[in-house]
């Protein structure tokens, strides 16, 4: 009898212990499947970036030191530095790209140990706000652009201070002539000031360039683009009363009668501007960039008397972070008076060339062209 209870029991055990083991198999089962057909939680879209950045710092330096040097030459000194600053903002069919370059060099020499020679000084800012069509190509634009320079710059540098440095070489004159000058300076402050200002070519916002225009930008391509702005208001700076007349500031009818220069010191013109730039590279290491921007003045001769300026900029990168680059810059306008005859022939064509080699650095979130 005890034999038959303990098999009953055992079964009876063996039984429940295979229901709850089903139960577990299916509630497992049904957990599975209530997984699988849970609806997938989708990873959180990235934010758009609106935004980009891109810094190039150029650093350039020669040295030059003599000493019983038989073919001669001069100890000097030759600094150049460079910035290029770009931010862009772009989302559908808005965009806003701004571009600040400023350049500054100079070369400093034992002969003309009395002043700084200039070899590079450029200040220029540009902004354009743009609006694209259905055809992506054209654009809506309203741009500012502002040149100018940061320090002085003298008529074939012609200092008062070399006066007296020349006057000092002769035998026992040295120190007389040295006193001289620092009394000068100390005791005729407006007569050295007004000395130094009669041989003075530019300066800071001496000539300054102000550029607002409206217009329409096709861009073809990545590498091209050209904008015509039919109306372009331009304002130009002279804030050195010397300089006016010389840059073509309009005259002043009811100036005093005694003043020396009786020039307004800005001079509004009105008119029609386009803008073409250009950057390609025909490499990794081969870069041309380039910008022709022409003016007419609707207000004075239009189409005929036309103001020019024409950037190139080459670049070569030898290595990380060296690079060689060769820049020029063409400017034409008709209303500057400045002393460049050849001949008799009055020209009115300014050019500049300069090669160097610079430590250069870039920095940003992307490589803007």
């Amino acid at each position: 009898m005890k034999r038959v209870i303990f098999i009953l029991g055992a079964l009876c055990t063996l039984g429940a212990s295979a229901y709850a083991q089903d139960d577990a198999q299916k509630a497992a089962a049904d957990a599975a499947a209530a997984i699988a057909n849970a609806p997938k939680e989708e990873a959180p879209a990235p934010k758009p970036k609106y935004w980009d950045y891109s810094t190039v710092f150029d650093l350039g330096i020669n040295q030059t030191s003599l000493f019983s040097w038989a073919a001669g030459g001069v100890n000097n000194i030759t600094l150049n530095t460079g910035l290029d600053a770009k931010l862009h903002f772009n989302e559908d069919r808005i965009s806003w790209k701004n571009r600040l370059q400023l350049e500054y060099g100079f070369i400093w020499s034992e002969d003309k140990s009395y002043v700084l020679q200039k070899s590079k000084d450029r200040i220029y800012f540009e902004s354009k706000f743009s609006y694209s069509f259905t055809n992506k190509t054209l654009k809506w634009t309203a741009s500012y652009d502002f040149r100018s320079q940061f320090t002085d710059s003298y008529t074939d540098y012609d200092y008062p201070e070399k006066w007296y440095k020349d006057m000092g070489k002769e035998p026992g004159m040295e120190q007389h002539y040295k006193e001289e000058m620092e009394m000068m300076k100390s005791q005729w402050k407006e007569q050295w000031d007004e000395w130094r200002r009669g041989s003075i070519k530019s300066t800071f916002l001496s000539p300054a360039y102000n550029n607002l225009a409206l217009g329409i930008e096709w861009k073809p391509t990545q590498w091209f683009d050209i904008t015509v702005s039919p109306l372009t208001a331009s304002v130009v700076i002279v804030t050195e009363p010397v300089l006016r007349e010389r840059y073509g500031m309009p005259a002043n009818a009811n100036a005093d009668p005694f003043d020396v220069y009786p020039y307004y010191s800005a001079l509004f013109q009105l008119g029609a501007s386009v803008k073409a730039n250009a950057k390609f590279s025909i490499n990794d290491r081969f870069n041309y960039e380039t910008q022709l921007v022409l003016f007419t003045d609707y207000l004075n001769s239009p189409f005929v008397q036309n103001r020019v300026n024409w950037d190139n900029k080459i670049t070569w990168q030898l290595a990380k972070f060296f690079k060689v680059g060769l820049s020029t810059w063409l400017l034409y306008d008709p209303i500057v008076d400045f002393d460049n005859t050849l001949d008799g022939v009055q020209r009115k064509v300014q050019f500049k060339e300069y090669l160097s080699f610079n430590f250069t650095f870039l920095f940003g979130n992307k490589d803007l062209k």
